[in-house]
């Protein structure tokens, strides 16, 4: 069975930092691509970043510069380092574990970014 669960999410203020962490588990870890989405309520899941098998990474242009994916393959687990956080970073954050046309998602954690 194929779990993927994200945690780290809370309330954070303006220009603060959190980690999110999505651990799996019931997959070939390394072989997957891994990303990071998020989703405000009635509004599309848009992603956000992403990372590669072999390490290749890619972002959304609103968050470039700010956040970094990365992943540890002994642990089965990416990450989503979130610097200099916004109010409009506020969302459900979704992991996602893809190969060929396979994706499996995670449950989801809460960022919000607040005074």
């Amino acid at each position: 069975q194929v779990q993927l669960v994200e945690s780290g999410g809370g309330l954070v203020q303006p220009g603060g930092s959190l980690r999110l962490s999505c651990a799996a588990s019931g997959i070939i870890f390394r072989i997957y691509a891994m990303g990071w989405y998020r989703q405000a309520p009635g509004k599309e899941r848009e992603l956000v970043a992403a990372i590669t098998s072999s390490g290749s990474t890619n972002y959304a242009d609103s968050v470039k510069g700010r956040f970094t994916i990365s992943r540890d393959n002994a642990k089965n687990t990416v990450y989503l380092q979130m610097n200099s956080l916004k109010p409009e970073d506020t969302d459900g954050y979704y992991c996602t574990a893809k190969i060929g046309t396979i994706a499996y998602w995670g449950q989801g954690t809460q960022v919000t970014v607040s005074s």
